[in-house]
């Protein structure tokens, strides 16, 4: 079957975006988890979601810290601002010369305002600016309504998407055809839009059932890393 292991972009920094539900996090933090294991270059991950942050755990933060991942965030009362402001760390990581920078934007097209504070810093920047669908959210179920979730993120944004994943899923109700269906859906708003479709991911133990011949792109697969607080002590760490 294809190879399902590491997706690779050549630009520095690379977005994901996408609505609630769409599984945008666990994807970033499984990109980030998969490019440490390839690279030696620096690597941070920045939580921007402002409607589920994610990163503002320790447990979450400690997680990466142990693959040698550095996560930023808006600190203290700006993590729960409606509007974070842009702590130095996150506007000197996009503007850096060196080093990856993971972005977790969310929320819909309310989360994407936080990269429309920073559009200048991106002027210059080289970033992928990716669109996580799951075909199984209402406002990404049909390709009219995934357009339209799109235009608004890019309008809020004032940053236009690079690529789009089909992340379909059902969570533990997943089967191989939830992905195949959300592939489908997902190459139609590709050539609806004119942004291309750079990948499909799943749960490993889902995708692995995935046979070439069924799938036209590149495969990621995903393990769970999005922990409730109370699972975190109960799972160990491994630090590759």
């Amino acid at each position: 079957m294809t190879d399902c292991n590491y997706i690779s972009f050549d630009k520095r920094i690379v977005i994901f975006a996408g609505t609630y539900g769409s599984g945008k996090t666990e994807v970033a933090v499984n990109y980030a988890v998969q490019m440490a294991q390839h690279t030696q270059d620096p690597i941070s991950i920045i939580d921007l979601d402002i409607v589920n942050p994610y990163f503002r755990s320790r447990e979450a933060a400690l997680e990466m810290e142990a693959f040698g991942i550095r996560p930023i965030n808006p600190l203290g009362e700006q993590s729960h601002a409606d509007l974070p402001i842009i702590v130095p760390q996150i506007r000197a990581s996009i503007e850096s010369s060196s080093g990856r920078v993971i972005i977790d934007v969310g929320g819909d097209d309310l989360g994407a305002r936080v990269l429309s504070s920073m559009h200048d810093a991106f002027e210059t920047a080289q970033y992928e600016f990716l669109m996580v669908l799951n075909a199984n959210r209402p406002f990404t179920s049909t390709v009219d309504g995934a357009l339209k979730m799109m235009h608004d993120i890019e309008t809020s944004a004032r940053l236009n998407f690079t690529g789009i994943v089909s992340n379909t899923h059902l969570i533990g109700e997943t089967t191989p055809q939830t992905i195949l269906d959300g592939i489908k859906l997902a190459q139609t708003v590709s050539v609806r839009s004119g942004i291309p479709l750079v990948f499909a991911s799943g749960m490993d133990e889902v995708i692995s059932q995935l046979d070439d011949k069924d799938v036209s792109v590149p495969l990621f697969s995903l393990s769970r890393r999005m922990l409730k607080p109370w699972e975190h002590s109960k799972t160990a760490v491994k630090n590759p």
